[in-house]
């Protein structure tokens, strides 16, 4: 089974973006970490961090241009290549995912990614309509489907004003990040697509209908698919969870806003995993300002939410569809039901609200159910629950692709 390491040697790629100046930080805690840390800048990067500021921090002359005469008497590009264990792009800029996608090899640093066969890890810093853009998305998109591995970005306030996702991950996260490597090859090769927490269905500006599902099942099956070397991408409704360190995190509010993500990328991955507590129903009628209290009774009209787990279940070329369902009597007769009806691949289900286990806690146990078969999962830790629920994935999803 693979070990988990730190790399060794870190070609760190120093983007053009206000970001830049977390660089330094990044590279002091890279070297406190035990790693030698090779800088390589782009043109624009020099605009906002200096070379003497990293060559300073990382004890390493800093690499800026192919046509460095004296490193490419003996070919220093492909010297570099071979030398690094893992190359950390941070930031990177819209600019370079785009030309990484592209394949580019104009500047030194997409020639050292095209030639360098260490594992690539970018850590995306750029404004949040810049990260929303449906071109960096399928740039984004490209780069995971060859293996390239993200961190973050973090949602905040941004150097432009702006509010939302888009912000470089902070380096201590980062340095977290690295520190992750697959303990198990069970989905290498893998892509997992995860839903996780509550949907809130706003009622007005104040109020919303929601659940007490707290996320961390699903998080925890996250991580769980991640260490059994999946490529994992978490859509998250609203919880109070960080997001594990290299899985790619999408965060909704409501049912709506969550199926739209999974349908978006339910079609490049291999399994679902559909372990949020979506809501059923929301108000048919959203209040543009908060109702006043005025004596009265208040009588809601609700209608139904879309079935986001059947919806992926019935594509043509559907993923591997494993359902949740969280019952609080008769677990595996509404299980088995729900996993026929929709036509599930497995369901796992759990008993909610008795014995501080499912929601709010940090103890589940699932009854997991498949045409013709089923486990018990004992009562335990939910990573370690998770950790085993992967595992009966794996099995039936068979051998991971060449």
């Amino acid at each position: 089974m693979p070990q988990t390491r730190f790399p060794a040697r870190i070609l760190l790629g120093v983007s053009g973006g206000i970001a830049a100046y977390k660089s330094a930080e990044l590279v002091r805690q890279l070297r406190a970490a035990g790693a030698e840390v090779q800088p390589v800048m782009t043109r624009g990067a020099a605009r906002f961090i200096t070379a003497t500021t990293l060559q300073a921090l990382s004890g390493r002359s800093v690499r800026r241009s192919l046509w460095d005469a004296s490193a490419e008497a003996a070919m220093g590009h492909i010297e570099l290549a071979r030398w690094a264990d893992a190359i950390l792009i941070a930031p990177a800029s819209a600019d370079t995912l785009a030309r990484l996608a592209q394949g580019r090899a104009d500047d030194l640093l997409g020639t050292l990614c095209l030639a360098s066969r260490a594992p690539l890890w970018l850590a995306p810093a750029m404004n949040q309509a810049m990260w929303a853009h449906p071109a960096t998305r399928a740039n984004i998109a490209v780069l995971a489907g060859r293996g390239a591995r993200l961190i973050g970005p973090a949602s905040g306030e941004q150097a432009c004003g702006d509010v939302g996702p888009g912000r470089m991950s902070e380096p201590a996260e980062i340095i977290a990040a690295l520190s992750v490597a697959p303990t198990s090859d069970l989905l290498a090769g893998r892509r997992v697509l995860i839903s996780a927490g509550p949907t809130f269905e706003d009622i007005d500006p104040v109020r919303f209908l929601g659940n007490r599902s707290s996320g961390r099942m699903g998080f925890a099956v996250a991580e769980a698919a991640r260490d059994a070397g999946a490529r994992v991408r978490l859509v998250a409704g609203p919880v109070a969870l960080p997001t594990p360190p290299g899985v790619e995190r999408i965060d909704v509010r409501s049912a709506r806003a969550m199926r739209e993500a999974v349908l978006a990328h339910a079609g490049d991955c291999d399994a679902f995993i559909a372990a949020a507590a979506v809501a059923d129903y929301r108000p048919a009628q959203v209040h543009a300002q908060k109702r006043k209290k005025d004596g009265n009774d208040w009588h809601l009209e609700l209608v139904a939410n879309p079935d986001i787990v059947a919806e992926v279940a019935a594509l043509p070329g559907r993923p591997f569809v494993v359902g949740f369902a969280a019952e609080t009597q008769d677990v595996e007769t509404h299980a088995r039901a729900k996993l026929a009806r929709k036509r599930l691949d497995m369901i796992a289900a759990n008993l909610v609200g008795c014995d501080g286990r499912g929601f709010e806690a940090g103890e589940n146990a699932l009854s997991v159910f498949w045409p013709g078969g089923g486990k018990e999962i004992a009562l335990g830790d939910k990573r370690a629950v998770a950790d085993q629920l992967i595992a009966l994935i794996a099995a039936r999803l068979g051998t991971p692709p060449q």
